[in-house]
C-alpha cells in the first residue's frame, strides 16, 4: 500500500473538489446541458469538474498523463512505468441533469494497462467508495470515516440479486437470450445502472453486475474497488481488467455461469 498511499490521498483530494462543484450544480436552475457529437449528454457541471481535477494533477502530478470524457487524453509520458489518471467527472449525467441523486465522480490511477487506484464519490448520496491494489476496499463519507467492503458469498443463481444497466445494449451484440436466461434464474433482477451496480456489488448488497458497452473512463475506478473487495471483473469474454470495452462485475463465486450464459451462441 505503501507505494499508493500519497495516490489514493491524492483521490481523495480530487474528489473534495469535484463534490463541491457538482453539488452546486446539481438541480440548480441554470444548469446548462449540450449534446456531445454521440448525441449523450454533457452539463457545465462534467467540464468544471474536469476542468478542476486536470488542474490540480497539472501541479501534483506533472508527470503523470490525464485521460478524462469531456476532454480526452493528454500525451502520456514513454517508458514501461507509464502513469494515467483516468476520470470521468459525472458518471450518471443523464441522472444528473434530471435531479436523481444517483451519480459520482469516478477517479483512477492505471499503471501501464492496469488500473492500481480506484475511488467513486457520489456527493448526493453522502458516500464514497476506494481501493487501491493490495490494500483492500473501504466506503464511508470520506477516507476518515472508513469501513472495509467485501462481496457476498452468494454461490447459486436461484439465490443472487443481478443487475444491469439497460436491455438495447445487449440486443445489439447478440447477447439479448443470454441477459433474459440469467434474469429469469436470479432471484431478484433490478436496473440500477452505471457505477452504482458495481459498487452494490463491491458492498455484497449485489452478486452481480453487467454492462455491454463502456468507455475506460466509465470502468477503470471500478475495477480495484471490486477486485479489493474480493470480486472479479472482467469483460464479457472474460479478460481481466478494465479495456475490455465492457464489464462483468461478480462476487467470483457466480462469475464463470455468467460468462457462459451471456456467450453470444447461447
Amino acid at each position: 500500500m505503501a507505494g499508493y498511499a500519497d495516490d489514493l490521498s491524492l483521490a481523495h483530494l480530487l474528489a473534495d473538489t469535484a463534490d463541491a462543484i457538482s453539488m452546486a450544480r446539481f438541480r440548480a436552475l441554470d444548469l446548462h446541458v449540450d449534446s456531445k457529437p454521440d448525441l449523450t449528454p454533457v452539463s457545465d457541471a462534467d467540464t468544471a469538474v474536469e476542468k478542476a481535477l486536470r488542474a490540480t494533477l497539472a501541479r501534483a502530478r506533472p508527470r503523470d498523463a490525464v485521460l478524462g470524457e469531456e476532454f480526452g487524453a493528454s500525451q502520456a509520458p514513454a517508458g514501461p512505468g507509464t502513469r494515467q489518471w483516468v476520470i470521468d467527472p459525472i458518471d450518471g449525467t443523464k441522472n444528473f441533469i434530471r435531479g436523481v441523486p444517483v451519480w459520482a465522480t469516478l477517479i483512477s490511477l492505471m499503471e501501464a494497462d492496469q488500473a492500481v487506484v480506484g475511488l467513486v464519490s457520489a456527493p448526493a448520496l453522502g458516500r464514497r467508495w476506494w481501493a487501491a491494489r493490495g490494500h483492500g476496499a473501504y466506503a464511508g463519507r470520506h477516507q476518515a470515516a472508513a469501513t472495509p467492503i467485501r462481496v457476498s458469498a452468494v454461490h447459486q443463481l436461484s439465490d443472487a440479486s443481478f443487475c444491469y444497466s439497460s436491455l438495447p445494449g445487449w440486443e445489439e451484440t447478440g447477447r439479448l437470450p443470454g441477459m433474459l436466461d440469467i434474469m429469469r434464474r436470479t432471484w431478484r433482477s433490478r436496473a440500477y445502472g452505471d457505477f452504482y451496480g458495481y459498487m452494490l456489488v463491491a458492498e455484497g448488497a449485489v452478486d452481480v453486475m453487467v454492462e455491454p458497452e463502456l468507455s475506460l473512463w466509465d470502468v477503470a475506478a471500478l475495477v480495484p474497488i471490486v477486485t479489493e473487495a474480493g470480486g472479479t471483473f472482467t469483460d464479457v469474454t472474460g479478460e481481466p481488467g478494465p479495456l475490455g470495452g465492457s464489464a462483468v462485475a461478480t462476487n467470483g463465486r457466480l462469475h464463470a455461469d455468467i460468462l457462459e450464459r451471456l456467450a453470444p451462441e447461447r
